[in-house]
Order: C-alpha cells, then structure tokens, then sequence
C-alpha cells in the first residue's frame, strides 16, 4: 500500500522556513521516524537548542552547514556529506548554513532502553559516502551497505539522481517501511504520482519500483520499527 503525503511549509529555527513531511497534522510520526525538513536556508539558521531521545541525521543537496555542540564537536558538512548525532539522554547543539545550504533533516527515533544512552557526534563528507551508478540511476547511500555513518536503528537511506525515462527497485526485508521524497523532478512510486516536496509512503513487505520520466532527484528511507509509542514534545521525544 502506498500513501502519498505533501510536505507543509512552516517557519522554524532563526528567521527559516523548511517543508515538514512530519509531524503535521494527518503524519505525526512513521515509526521509527520522527521528523522530515527540508531545508533551504540563507541567512539564518538554528541557534543552540537542546535534544533527547532520538538520533538525527543532516544531508546536505549544496553549500555547507556548520555544527558546534556541547560536547565540544564543531565543524562544517559540505554538499553531499552529513552530520548524525545521538541526543541519548541530552545534546545542545547549533547549526547554522556557511552562506547557504539545503538539504534534509531526519530524526530516527531510539527505543526506550537506549533512551539515555551518552550523546555522540559523527561527521562524514561527501567522498567517505558510497555511490553507485546503474542503469541511468546514481546512488548514493547515506546509511546502509558500505557506508561509515553508525545508527541504533536498522535503516536504508539513499540519495538518488533519475535520468529521464529510467527506474530502479528496491526489494526490502519484510520488516522494513519507509518513504521516497522527491526532492527535485517528478516520478511514480508503484505507480502512484510524485513531484517536488511531496512522499510516497510504504508499509513492511512493499518492493518498490521507482520510475521518472522526467528525470530527478529522490531521498528514500526504509528503516524497521520500534513498535513502541514515539511522544514527542518539541524537540525532546520520549
């Protein structure tokens, strides 16, 4: 079964603006994911703020973004490079666009026995992410099968670039579900329409096949879930 959801444009940080897949009204949540912006910012930004309870993961489409926390990281993730940390029990942290940047946030949500675990920080750039070219598809994969980025939870996360006319599959294990954004262009997910800033949903047990004929750019993130309830107050979720 797909869904198709359309992201909302609501302001958010210093002075910025993202589209929101979730939580807004009719998405709270799609275990284990948490949230989904994406951004598109310059100025402005996020000045420090606090986090508890999930992990996060930034990908940047172009320019930079800067971090600093109070576990004493800081540092700059440029286009096609990514930032994760682990809130656990409590991060404070900023971040800010070196100019401009757009990209994606995700949250992932934790179980409850890792809830308050230590917080940790993990930077990447785009040469230490794996990509793949096949059949007019260019992959890079974020989280998953050959990459360093380390999460507690079992997730698939893909950056993938469509030549017009063409498609690609993804066969997950029965247990996983996700969604596929399109960030840029416009295609069909099982057949089902997408364009810019709108998902496809898919529940466990769905293969997946991708098709644009126009050509474009799609973020794909399958991941197993928690089966446990995701309460989320701002930017703590319990």
């Amino acid at each position: 079964m797909i869904r198709i959801q359309q992201a909302i444009t609501v302001p958010e940080g210093d002075g910025v603006s993202v589209k929101r897949l979730m939580p807004v009204h009719g998405m709270r949540n799609f275990d284990p994911f948490v949230l989904w912006d994406h951004f598109d910012i310059e100025p402005g930004g996020f000045p420090d703020h606090p986090h508890r309870g999930f992990e996060a993961i930034t990908y940047l489409f172009t320019g930079g973004m800067r971090h600093k926390d109070n576990l004493g990281n800081e540092g700059t993730v440029h286009a096609g490079g990514t930032q994760r940390f682990t809130a656990g029990r409590g991060i404070v942290h900023s971040e800010f666009p070196d100019g401009h940047a757009s990209g994606i946030q995700l949250w992932i949500n934790l179980p409850k026995r890792l809830k308050q675990i230590e917080p940790d920080y993990q930077q990447l750039q785009a040469d230490d992410l794996p990509e793949q070219e096949e059949n007019g598809t260019v992959t890079r994969t974020i989280v998953g099968e050959g990459s360093p980025l380390r999460l507690h939870t079992s997730v698939q996360y893909l950056d993938m670039q469509l030549d017009p006319g063409t498609q690609t599959r993804r066969n997950f294990p029965s247990n996983y579900r996700g969604l596929i954004y399109a960030v840029q262009g416009s295609g069909t997910v099982n057949g089902q329409d997408i364009c810019a800033g709108m998902a496809a949903y898919f529940e466990s047990g769905t293969d997946i096949v991708l098709s644009s004929q126009t050509g474009g750019r799609f973020m794909l993130a399958a991941g197993i879930p928690h089966g446990e309830p995701i309460v989320q107050h701002g930017p703590f979720v319990d």
